[in-house]
């Protein structure tokens, strides 16, 4: 048998095909009246470049997280969540005032990331403040206050409001992808244990929309540089 394959461009050029438009359309316009029903509001707009280390949309995200999978973590293995981190990248998109629906959540959060805890050594962190430090970017933490002074030198890392204990270990929730070395955060790989909450970011997100009436994160202090 011989098969030949051919490369069709999908474009403006091709007529819609009305049977086919007739069987999908049903199913479209279900899919749209769910990713487009409003489930909470934002009063203004929520982005990742509102502040210099920390900003509306990474906190939003990070404490989304920490909220939403803290009860998951601690009913499989009776430990809590110590802290969040996320990255900077992985938010795609910002919230617009007005109306937030499910179809926010895929735009902000497009990826298939899970909701990953690591078990890590306090030491481990401290190369997680580093990275943090050298990055310079907001890279979204929740349940961590990180200082630095004006040289950009660790002033003050506390975490659940305790300071940081190097001979103690942390659950730190993060993505899959983090977890993996993405972003080059390889200070993941030395985790003791991973625990996989089998919940995407993106479905933290929707819950957490469909809990609240209104979404007005802040920049604050968890992430600064002192003038």
């Amino acid at each position: 048998m011989k098969i030949e394959g051919r490369q069709i461009q999908i474009d403006s050029s091709l007529s819609k095909k009305e049977l086919i438009e007739e069987f999908v359309a049903p199913y479209r316009n279900r899919i749209n009246e769910v990713l487009d029903s409003t489930l909470a509001y934002a009063p203004k707009a929520i982005t990742k470049t509102d502040g210099e280390l920390n900003t509306t949309a990474g906190n939003l995200m990070a404490d989304i997280v920490f909220n939403q999978s803290n009860p998951v973590f601690k009913a499989r293995t009776g430990k809590s969540i110590d802290f969040v981190l996320l990255n900077h990248g992985g938010i795609r998109a910002i919230i617009s005032e007005g109306k937030v629906s499910a179809r926010n959540a895929f735009e902000v959060m497009p990826f298939e990331n899970n909701i990953v805890v690591a078990e890590l050594k306090g030491s481990d962190v401290n190369d997680m403040i580093s990275y943090l430090i050298k990055s310079g970017r907001a890279h979204p933490i929740s349940g961590m206050q990180l200082i630095l002074d004006k040289t950009k030198t660790v002033k003050s890392i506390r975490i659940q409001e305790k300071p940081l204990d190097v001979d103690k270990t942390y659950y730190v929730a993060t993505s899959d992808y983090l977890v993996s070395g993405g972003d080059n955060m390889g200070f993941f790989k030395n985790n003791t244990s991973i625990t996989d909450t089998d919940y995407l970011i993106r479905n933290a997100m929707i819950d957490y929309f469909k809990k609240v009436d209104t979404l007005a994160p802040k920049v604050d202090d968890r992430f600064y540089i002192e003038n």
